[in-house]
C-alpha cells in the first residue's frame, strides 16, 4: 500500500459579522383586497393593514418578507432605517 500524506489544514479564520442595524420596511396597502382570496386578506390583516392607504413599519425578517411577497400586487414597500 502506498502512504499518502496530506498537509495539515490551517484553521479557518472566523469572519466576525458587524453588528448589523436591523432593517425595517414601510408597507402601504394601495389596492383593495375585495375579490382576492381569503388567505390574502388574512395575510394583510396579519401585517396589520386594515384599510386602504394604511401604513405599518415592520422588521425585514424572512417571515414578513414572505407575507409581503404573497400580496405584493396590492402593496407598496419602501425600505427605511428606523421605525
Amino acid at each position: 500500500m502506498t502512504e499518502t500524506t496530506t498537509k495539515p489544514r490551517a484553521p479557518r479564520k472566523r469572519v466576525e459579522k458587524a453588528a448589523a442595524e436591523p432593517r425595517f420596511i414601510k408597507i402601504t396597502l394601495v389596492r383593495s383586497l375585495v375579490g382576492h382570496p381569503g388567505s390574502q386578506r388574512l395575510v394583510a390583516r396579519g401585517l396589520g393593514l386594515r384599510k386602504l392607504q394604511s401604513r405599518v413599519v415592520r422588521p425585514a425578517t424572512p417571515e414578513i418578507m414572505g407575507m409581503v411577497r404573497k400580496i405584493s400586487h396590492v402593496l407598496k414597500v419602501e425600505a427605511t432605517e428606523k421605525p
